[in-house]
């Protein structure tokens, strides 16, 4: 995916931290969070049979003959043995067959993509086979893509010679922002917002108007844009955690996210989606105001016609919007 030569410029230390803060699970307030609510990791090593070494991240090494009993026992049900909010079971070898895996599979031609796709390939063997036990296990159910689907998805959404972009805005101030472009061996710029922001002039506070600026100089400086995707930052962090059907859709519908230019590999599913959530919507009103049920064949058949349009999951091969829900939302 990215280029033997690529190159990163245009960020500061602050726009690089909030960058990486974009990924990282979304907390509740100060004040919301349950004070009594398990907190940190305990890690199990074993070996097979009998347990060799128990760890919790905020106690320290814990005794083991408080489990020898029971052993051996899940990685749930160890969580709350000891009150922890995740936990790892993990069978001794098991991490050195992983790395013995991957030196034997990798090829100097591999890129960082490949590598990583071995890498978790492997590590899904060793789950399945029980040798590592996670809880809880977030993309429990979701395949790892083939480097083929990757390789897909971008030439759907960025083909080679085009540019990507997100841009994020507080207020008057451009937040962060973070523009790929993609060359013939794959993405050879990662441009950030430090060099735009002595660009865009007087901002007006609104992203949907803003948004023109950032748009015209990304594609100045790194070439024409096949996505852009902005808004106001808070309003990015609170959908990548929303599990309410169509909550992308509906933000770009009103425009609390501006996608342009936006691919039509996204744009049909992301229709439709819309549409689908304003069905929902229809339903629930029309079960209110219609208790005798004349309206329910009616909606009922226009369900079933939209259910069985292709989603966005179909297109791309897989769901980016419930991935990244899965991997960044947190219980309270």
């Amino acid at each position: 995916m990215f280029a033997p030569d690529v190159c990163l410029r245009g960020f500061t230390h602050q726009d690089w931290a909030r960058v990486l803060a974009l990924f990282r699970p979304v907390r509740p307030p100060e004040g919301a969070r349950d004070p009594q609510r398990p907190q940190g990791l305990v890690l199990a090593l074993h070996d097979g049979e009998r347990l060799l070494k128990l760890l919790h991240s905020q106690v320290g090494r814990l005794r083991l003959d408080d489990l020898e009993g029971d052993w051996p026992i899940t990685a749930e049900q160890l969580a709350g043995r000891h009150d922890a909010s995740w936990a790892i079971s993990l069978q001794r070898g098991a991490l050195e067959d992983i790395m013995e895996g991957l030196g034997a599979r990798l090829q100097r031609s591999d890129d960082l993509t490949a590598q990583w796709l071995i890498f978790l390939s492997l590590v899904q063997g060793e789950l399945a086979r029980g040798r590592i036990d996670l809880w809880p296990h977030r993309l429990h159910g979701i395949p790892v893509p083939t480097e083929a689907m990757i390789t897909g998805t971008l030439d759907m959404v960025c083909p080679a010679g085009k540019t990507m972009v997100v841009g994020l805005f507080d207020g008057d101030e451009l937040w962060t922002s973070v523009a790929l472009r993609r060359g013939p061996t794959g993405i050879d710029l990662i441009l950030g917002p430090d060099e735009a922001r002595g660009e865009l002039g007087l901002l007006s506070g609104d992203s949907r108007r803003d948004h023109r600026h950032l748009a015209h100089f990304v594609a100045d400086r790194a070439g024409p844009l096949s996505l852009g995707c902005f808004a106001d930052h808070k309003t990015f962090r609170a959908l990548e955690v929303d599990p309410t059907p169509g909550a992308w859709a509906l933000a770009v519908a009103v425009r609390d996210v501006v996608l342009h230019p936006v691919p039509a590999a996204m744009a049909v599913p992301l229709g439709l989606d819309v549409g689908r959530a304003a069905l929902t919507a229809l339903r629930e009103v029309a079960a209110r105001l219609d208790p005798a049920g004349v309206l329910t064949p009616t909606l009922s058949a226009l369900r079933d016609v939209t259910l069985g349009q292709r989603e966005v999951g179909e297109v791309l091969g897989f769901n980016p919007f419930e991935v990244l829900r899965r991997l960044l939302s947190r219980q309270q």
